[in-house]
């Protein structure tokens, strides 16, 4: 039997190539967002990744466009408010959400931060999915469920990549992605396959970079 959730299966040749150029061509930061009237046109697909803070997203990022500091993380957790947008050829924008799940910014930042992320959730029409970024070593939290629910609610499809799974023994994997699996199945908007990638070994990245490719 099939389980829940299986893991992305590797795609053909040519998929793989239309990733990685996409992916590693033509890549340009375009600009921060603070506000609604600061978004870009909504005149191409659009990807978002979503992580709590230190997931290791600037580095997957990095790591998926070839670039050492194209995505830059911040040395305190919740610093970055901004909505980052690069551009990737002329065709799609990936955007880099501002980390979540942090103890030290005020609470009037987070609250600001919500309401914007919220906003740009349910009124971006060529949103196509969203990755939800899970840290491997430590498997689904509660902080990370509300973004999962807030992707609920806005339909937005959400498709989960666990990072750092070069730091997890081969014995601990399964029980994560159970773990993993489980809470998956109580939201409707989460994408029925799950990735598993490494940024310091490659694990996973031409996948993901194909998968970028074929949304449209």
């Amino acid at each position: 039997m099939q389980l829940p959730f299986p893991l992305t299966p590797e795609p053909d040749p040519q998929t793989l190539e239309a990733g990685r150029k996409l992916l590693t061509s033509e890549v340009d930061f375009l600009k921060g967002v603070v506000a609604m009237s600061g978004l870009p046109p909504s005149d191409r697909v659009e990807v978002c990744f979503a992580g709590r803070s230190n997931v290791g997203k600037s580095s997957l990022i990095n790591a998926l466009t070839g670039r050492r500091a194209l995505a830059r993380a911040s040395n305190t957790p919740g610093r970055t408010q901004e909505i980052n947008f690069f551009t990737l050829s002329d065709s799609h924008y990936l955007v880099d959400l501002p980390g979540y799940g942090y103890a030290n910014a005020p609470l009037k930042v987070v609250e600001k931060w919500q309401a914007l992320l919220k906003s740009y959730l349910s009124g971006r029409v060529n949103l196509r999915r969203a990755f939800v970024l899970i840290d491997a070593r430590h498997g689904v939290k509660p902080v990370d469920e509300e973004i999962m629910s807030l992707l609920d609610s806005s339909a937005v499809t959400f498709q989960t990549v666990l990072t750092k799974a070069d730091k997890v023994k081969d014995k601990d994997r399964e029980k994560i992605l159970d773990q993993v699996r489980t809470r998956l199945a109580t939201h409707p908007a989460a994408f029925p396959e799950l990735m598993v990638t490494s940024s310091e070994k490659g694990w996973g990245i031409p996948t993901l970079r194909a998968t970028i490719a074929t949304l449209d």
